[in-house]
Order: C-alpha cells, then structure tokens, then sequence
C-alpha cells in the first residue's frame, strides 16, 4: 500500500524533528530498524501501531532517553546526541505513557515544582483552577492527565513528545485532551509527535500520520488518506495477531 506523503494543511517550514534510517533498542539489541520521521513546527504527526510495534523505543530515544543504534537524529536543530535534559532547556516538552504527577502534592504544588506557574497552566485547561489545591491523587485520571499536558504546555514547547496521551480514560476525556494539542500546533505553532491508541480520535487532529509494525515504519499519510482506508490500515498493520511481542490491539472508536 502506498500513500502520498503531503500534507492538507499548509505548515512551517521548521523542522523541529527528524529522523533518516535510525534504528533503536536496549544494550545494542535493535527493536526499530531504519524509521525515517519528519514533524515540523505546528504538525501534529500521529504515530500508530500494534502493542509492540516499537513506537515507545521510538520516542525514548528522540527524546534522548536512549542511545540511537545508527542513522541520524536531529531534535530542535541539533544533530548531536543530547540527554532528555538538554533537550528540556532547547525547547522539549515529552508526555510519557506513565503519568508523571507527584500524588502526595496538590496541582499547585506540582506546577511549582516544574517551574511552571499556575496562570499559564490554567490558561491551558481552565478547568484547574478549581482543582489547584486538591492533592493529585485526588484527581481524577483524566484531570491527572489534564495536569500533565498543562506542565508540559505551559513552558512554551517547540516540540512536543506525547506517548499515550488518552490511556486507560474515556472518549470525551480523549477528545479534550487532543483539542488541547491540536491548538498548540495551531496557535503556538509547537511541533507534535503523538502516539495514541484512539486512532480514529488523533485522525481527527493529526496532519500526518506514521504506522509502525514490528519495529519498521510500513506506511506514511495524510490523515485523510489513512482514514480512508482505515479498515485496511487496521487489517494490515494495527493487529497485534502474529506480532511477536505484542499484547493488544490499537483502539478504533
């Protein structure tokens, strides 16, 4: 199957993320083999596959987390290897599959230990400012996340990793949250890499899209040319059956 690779929309033309043969994985064992990715500034590219499929080694290891085996990485205009914490002070902003809240500490708090200030975290989601001195694990899952987006918005990103943004939350949580980064891409012209289980959902605010099976990068598209043929798409490259590895299947409603 072979998809064109234009975007609909008009982008900038800045580069915040791009990626040519990289492979990656644990103690020099490759998981992903040869993934080329672009994301630009104001793009949100989706990221999809099976369980398994390699597409958390993928963003650990732009996210500097994890050593690339070979090929070329360039984050925020850097071709050199840089640690997760260099790549914070040059303008990334990375969302892991793990909520990273500090349960015994109330929002405020955990805003404040992020250097974040709660104005420009609640200009993100309104809807804080009534939870600012709840204790996060108060929170619901959904307002935990809500939390974790505002932190990580709130610093002004150029380039924004999300892996799983909406996992284990309902629809209407899901849509809120996605709302929220298609308007940074819009309004702040931050670069996105989004993984998402809720496929058709992150169709709705994604420009491209990226599917990965088996630690390969098997197709490229528009969002409207994936969802096209999702039925397809799904059949060919979204079922975990066969994967070895893999445990699960993306979610499509």
């Amino acid at each position: 199957m072979t998809m064109t690779t234009t975007s609909e929309k008009t982008v900038a033309s800045d580069t915040v993320l791009e990626c040519r043969g990289l492979s990656a994985g644990y103690a020099g064992a490759v998981v992903c083999r040869d993934l080329d990715i672009t994301v630009r500034s104001g793009e949100v590219v989706a990221l999809i596959g099976a369980n398994g499929a390699g597409k958390s080694t993928t963003m650990l290891t732009v996210a500097g987390e994890l050593e690339p085996i070979s090929g070329s990485l360039s984050v925020l205009g850097s071709d050199r290897r840089a640690s997760l914490s260099t790549l914070a002070r040059r303008g990334l902003s990375y969302v892991t599959e793990e909520r990273s809240v500090i349960m015994g500490l109330t929002a405020a708090e955990n805003l404040r230990l992020a250097g974040v200030s709660a104005d420009d975290a609640c200009a993100v989601f309104p809807e804080l400012r009534a939870l600012l001195r709840r204790p996060a694990g108060l929170m619901s899952g959904g307002e935990q996340q809500m939390l974790t987006l505002a932190r990580a918005l709130a610093r002004n990103p150029k380039l924004l990793l999300a892996d799983e943004l909406s996992l284990g939350l309902a629809p209407q949580i899901v849509q809120r949250l996605l709302a929220v980064v298609r308007s940074a891409a819009d309004e702040r012209g931050v670069g996105v890499l989004l993984v998402e289980q809720h496929v058709r959902q992150v169709l709705t605010v994604a420009d491209r899209v990226y599917v990965m099976r088996r630690g390969r990068m098997m197709l490229e598209g528009t969002a409207a040319e994936i969802g096209a043929d999702l039925d397809a798409v799904q059949r060919a490259y979204l079922s975990a059956a066969g994967d070895t590895g893999s445990a699960g299947t993306g979610q499509f409603g």
